[in-house]
């Protein structure tokens, strides 16, 4: 009976069990991908975590010595992401063959199985095990999840594929929407004289996530082999970084259009994490808000992180993803000298326009990039090429939260008053953002030797 019920449930994920009919409408499948991604795009909301983090035993204030650091807790955000990226280089392929059905529950069983471990760690009040739960495990359900997507719905969209990418992964962006507020208004249930209420929150998200998740897996399709959309034409001479050829992913990561474009990412993603996991503190010390207008502040930001990843890339169609990157780093860097310019006005309003479009230009580069990576190696492998590229997020999960946490804490602690400790780093993303902007102006189209 045991192994009947395995056997059927095994069969159920395989990826021929989600090649889609005839009459499948292709429009189902970004639900799929977003209820996925939303989910997961909760660790985007994971700053308002940080403060009740440090109050585990003194609960009202911190008890030095005790409690956690900020700098302690912000390595739970870095290791998740970290995870993210090389759980996905090295599970590429397997995800490519085993279609994203499979790869989505098992996504939904690492993502809410880190969670489950987290809260243990939370209520022993030991670091090493949160780090396991959140960041190891639930890192690689962000991973898994992360990747399912993109591949089925470039093939799906073969004529719009930046539009295509934006879908994949907006709801990844817009997880803090959800998240955020969700984890605020479950610590306040849970809050008592004896708990911040993190560690029950953690249990009833992962619950919710977890069949949110497996509804999304159990929708999505892939397309026959044979399909093409209604009245869709391949052009016969696409633009110069355009290749009708494919190129395997083993090959691609000996090209230096993937080194650059590896460049590229973690550039535009040390410089907009930084501000995204740290959003509520340093709205809090900037501008002395409240935890919970800090808290809706990153909220704001993830509606215009996951507007931005379909907006950004849906234009990308139009302009090419070498020029739209160019619109990413020359206003991003000029956008962040913009924000210690807010700091010393007091304008909270300049301070929240300026970075709702950074962030929605962060945003907009991780859903243009998969399309960017279709236009130079093919659809062959794109899925795998792209977790592989991602490795890059990993390394920028380490510099940009860890720039803003320790380069703003020693500003604190040597005098520097809080709201002028970001100032130094804001003016280093920008230098990050110009950088990044040469290795995008370097890309050429892949020699014709490495195609399939």
């Amino acid at each position: 009976m045991v192994l009947t019920c395995t056997s059927l449930v095994t069969s159920f994920l395989d990826r021929e069990r989600t090649i889609a009919a005839a009459e499948f409408n292709r429009w189902l499948v970004p639900p799929a991908a977003i209820a996925v991604q939303m989910c997961i795009g909760e660790i985007y909301g994971f700053s308002v975590f940080n403060v009740p983090l440090t109050r585990l035993i003194g609960i009202k204030t911190p008890v030095v010595g005790r409690d956690f650091t900020i700098p302690q807790v912000g390595w739970i955000y870095s290791i998740a992401l970290i995870m993210l990226g090389l759980s996905a280089a090295f599970l590429g392929k397997w995800v490519e063959r085993s279609g994203p059905r499979k790869t989505m529950v098992a996504s939904a069983c690492c993502f809410s199985g880190g969670l489950v471990v987290a809260s243990i760690g939370v209520g022993l009040h030991n670091l090493p095990i949160i780090y396991l739960g959140y960041g190891a495990i639930g890192g690689v359900g962000l991973g898994l999840g992360y990747i399912a997507p993109v591949s089925t719905l470039v093939k799906w969209f073969p004529d719009r594929p930046g539009m295509a990418t934006g879908m994949a992964i907006m709801g990844f962006g817009g997880g803090a929407l959800v998240g955020a507020p969700f984890g605020v208004e479950l610590m306040g249930h849970f809050k008592s004289a004896t708990s911040v209420g993190v560690r029950e929150a953690f249990l009833v998200m992962a619950a919710c996530y977890f069949v949110m998740m497996c509804f999304g897996a159990l929708i999505v399709r892939v397309p026959a082999p044979d399909w093409t959309p209604e009245g869709f034409v391949k052009v016969e001479k696409p633009r110069a970084l355009v290749s009708s050829s494919n190129v395997a992913a083993d090959v691609a990561i000996r090209t230096p259009q993937f080194w650059l474009l590896w460049a590229v990412l973690c550039l535009n993603v040390t410089a907009g994490i930084g501000i995204l996991g740290q959003a509520a503190l340093m709205c809090q010390d900037m501008f002395g808000v409240s935890p919970a207008v800090a808290g809706g502040f990153a909220g704001l930001l993830s509606i215009f992180n996951m507007g931005g990843r379909f907006l950004w890339s849906s234009a990308s169609d139009f302009t090419g993803r070498k020029a739209i990157y160019a619109v990413y780093f020359l206003l991003g860097s000029a956008l962040y000298v913009l924000i210690p310019f807010a700091q010393s006005r007091g304008s909270v309003a300049l301070f929240v326009a300026v970075t709702a479009v950074i962030i929605s230009m962060y945003g907009g580069g991780f859903a243009t990039v998969p399309a960017y990576l279709r236009d130079l190696f093919g659809v062959l492998q794109v899925g795998a090429i792209h977790g592989r590229l991602i490795t890059a997020w990993s390394m920028a999960a380490v510099l940009g939260p860890q720039l803003v946490n320790y380069v703003s804490t020693y500003r604190k602690e040597h005098g520097v008053p809080k709201a002028e400790a970001y100032t130094t780093t804001m003016y280093l993303m920008a230098g990050l953002l110009l950088v990044g902007l040469v290795c995008n102006l370097l890309v050429r189209p892949v020699d014709p030797r490495h195609h399939a």
